[in-house]
């Protein structure tokens, strides 16, 4: 990983803040962020949890760098979560990140 990549990285791990505040002001990720970062931590959400080092790797890079387990989970909340099928890739991955 390149170092301006990883300084990007550590930036958005950081700020947890930044991410969640997005979610709750961006008007069409409102439900989606909220519906994303909300519910129980078992079983399917799993694949969620998982995919935060690949989510910010994503937001980081302005969405160049999609990791698997990023992909998993964005394949899963929008089939398991209606309201996420509107969002964009970068509005789940920020709500990933919110957790």
């Amino acid at each position: 990983m390149s170092r301006p990549l990883l300084a990007c990285v550590l930036i958005v791990l950081s700020t947890p803040a930044l991410a969640g505040s997005f979610a709750g002001t961006t008007g069409g990720a409102t439900s989606a962020g909220s519906s994303a970062s909300s519910g129980s931590t078992s079983g399917d959400d799993k694949v969620v949890l998982q995919a935060r080092e690949d989510a910010a790797g994503f937001v980081a890079s302005d969405g160049r760098i999609r990791g698997v387990r990023l992909e998993a989970a964005l394949r899963h909340l929008r089939q398991t979560r209606p309201d996420a099928q509107a969002a964009s890739d970068l509005q789940l991955a920020q709500a990933i990140l919110a957790r």
